[in-house]
């Protein structure tokens, strides 16, 4: 490869805080410090245990993509979608016009995710809701080397995901075995990060400083990821790749548009069911009528 390699240039440790009703989650993206790192608007690290969760709420403007790590989670939508994602599975929803929903713990104990808020560009803003759901079963995976990699969406190792990104983005899930390295291509144009879920490993350039779990490290232009693990332990990271989408952004909670106008007109839409949120008058999760928040 004839381009540079990326290097750290910024680095959060995610801290918890209180979000829905009774979650915690880490955020890294969407915080003071960092509202926005086009496309992405918003990275959870989400820990919830029943009856805490997140009952019914809106959204329109942007896709959600949510990535099981322990425990399921059963998601319940306004167009009559429901469903149940558990360990290693994968939800991609594109809420465009505009979707109200609840997302709830569907088994004992603690559940614990990724949530990935991934911006759309002004003219698909307004589409209709779509979602993309894919088992861990199905989802591709390959060996080198003491790398094994879960590729969500994109390419990597020769294997490409079937989930269709609206916003062009590569979601990587890394496992290195102790004494391994790895190294991902990545578009030169595109804004990309690393977060660290468990272990801890070296990016960028292998003299680098250790970094340990929970930590974000956003990464220069380049060409190319590259990571080490030093340590005596597993090292598991998502790697996350996006094409700036360069526009306006303007959020008001959980709408995401380009202008003030359009957030005020969503906020009436919503407030008068209207333009896509029609069936909101109506509805209510299944999950919001058996609990009281």
């Amino acid at each position: 490869m004839s381009g540079e390699p990326r290097t750290v240039v910024r680095k959060f440790l995610a801290r918890p805080q209180h979000e829905g009703a009774g979650a915690v989650v880490r955020r890294s993206i969407g915080r003071f410090e960092l509202k926005y790192f086009d496309p992405f608007l918003v990275l959870d690290e989400f820990s919830v245990t029943a009856p805490a969760g997140f009952p019914d709420h809106p959204h329109r403007g942007f896709e959600t993509v949510t990535y099981m790590l322990q425990g399921s989670v059963t998601h319940e939508d306004f167009e009559g979608h429901k469903g149940t994602i558990g360990v290693g599975d994968l939800q991609w929803m594109t809420a465009g016009r505009g979707i109200v929903h609840s997302e709830m713990p569907a088994s004992h104990g603690t559940q614990k995710g990724l949530q990935l808020w991934i911006n759309l560009s002004s003219r698909h803003k307004m589409i209709e809701p779509r979602y993309q759901e894919i088992e861990s079963t199905n989802i591709a995976e390959a060996n080198e080397d003491g790398v094994s990699v879960r590729v969500i969406a994109g390419e990597s190792l020769g294997i490409t995901s079937p989930i269709y990104t609206r916003t062009p983005t590569m979601f990587l899930d890394f496992t290195l075995e102790p004494g391994a390295q790895m190294q991902q291509p990545v578009p030169e144009s595109w804004n990309a990060f690393v977060y660290v879920l468990e272990g801890e490993g070296v990016f960028g350039k292998s003299r680098s400083s250790l970094t340990t779990a929970h930590h974000l490290l956003l990464l220069s232009p380049g060409d190319r990821v590259m990571a080490w693990n030093k340590s005596s332990k597993p090292l598991r990271f998502i790697l996350v790749g996006g094409e700036p989408i360069g526009q306006p952004v303007v959020q008001w909670g959980p709408f995401v548009m380009n202008t003030q106008e359009e957030i005020d007109q969503t906020i009436q839409d919503f407030e008068n069911f209207e333009n896509g949120f029609e069936k909101a008058r109506y509805w209510r999760s299944e999950a919001t009528q058996d609990n009281e928040f």
